[in-house]
């Protein structure tokens, strides 16, 4: 049986969304216990050119729902990228998730050979569906849930390989 390409997109980020908000949860459930402030994790990065845990979440949210709209030939929501707390960061991910609820099947299958254009590094990038999610969406996204996954880490979080990665 072939992976139809709803397969490879809507279930794949509405999973990683969840296991962000499992690393969320759990890092959270720690800094309260041992006293961190969140707020002080919300602004965290690991290096001083690299984006903050609250921009690690919002590319997340942004690569997943930018991702199967261009595929689908949707309009994604627009969020703006205002998140400074902890219950902010997790509303951004479940509004995510709630748009990617809305999109069907019959909406993403058979669009592998629509054309995606993006604009990146001031020109544009030309895909077909099917390679601008495997080459492009889904590596951006996963790039940014791990790097949050880092950030969490570099900070003290106690998250491991299995709240990445989740039940099996």
């Amino acid at each position: 049986m072939a992976l139809s390409l709803y397969d490879l997109s809507v279930p794949v980020f509405t999973r990683g969304l969840g296991q962000l908000t499992h690393l969320l949860d759990k890092s959270l459930a720690h800094a309260k216990a041992e006293g961190i402030d969140p707020a002080t994790l919300v602004e965290a990065r690991l290096a001083p050119d690299m984006l903050t845990l609250a921009g690690q979440v919002q590319r997340a949210s942004d690569a997943s729902k930018l991702g199967v709209a261009r595929i689908a030939g949707l309009s994604a929501p627009s969020f703006p990228d205002e998140e400074k707390t902890w219950d902010d960061l997790l509303a951004r991910i479940a509004k995510t998730q709630d748009f990617l609820k809305t999109v069907e099947r019959a909406q993403v299958d058979g669009q592998e050979e629509r054309d995606v254009v993006i604009k990146a590094g001031g020109g544009e990038a030309h895909f077909t569906a099917q390679r601008y999610l495997l080459q492009f969406a889904l590596p951006n996204f996963f790039f940014h849930v791990t790097t949050a996954y880092d950030v969490l880490r570099h900070k003290g979080m106690p998250v491991g390989k299995l709240d990445y990665l989740g039940k099996f």
